[in-house]
Formats: structure tokens, sequence, C-alpha cells
């Protein structure tokens, strides 16, 4: 069964962004691939920095990520 949660993207490392969620904070991020949340948000690469998104979660995985 899959979840919505908030997402905070932290910041972007070459084509990494770390993000943040509930079960993820700043000290351990996690790290996503830009091409990635760029495809799946709609969101171009020069303002994913700060951004909030919802993050689905299945199985404990990040499936996708939303606007």
């Amino acid at each position: 069964m899959s979840e919505r949660i908030e997402a905070y993207v932290l910041l972007l490392i070459g084509d990494q962004a770390e993000i943040t969620t509930a079960h993820r904070d700043s000290s351990d991020p996690e790290r996503v691939p830009v091409e990635r949340l760029v495809r799946e948000t709609g969101i171009p690469r020069e303002r994913l920095a700060g951004a909030t998104l919802t993050a689905v979660v299945d199985g404990g995985e990040l499936v996708r990520f939303e606007a």
C-alpha cells in the first residue's frame, strides 16, 4: 500500500538532489537523480532547490514525486 508524504529538496549536487522527508532528515537525506525529479514533477532544474514536493512511498521506497 502506498502513502503520500511531503518531501523537501534541500540542494542539488551535480546530477543528484538531496531530499528530506518524515523518514529521512537533513543528517541523512535521500539522494535522487535530478533528471528524475524534473521528469516526474515538471519543475525545471533551476527551480528544484528549495521546492516542496509530494513523494509517493510504497514498501519503504520513493516510487514517484509530484509537484
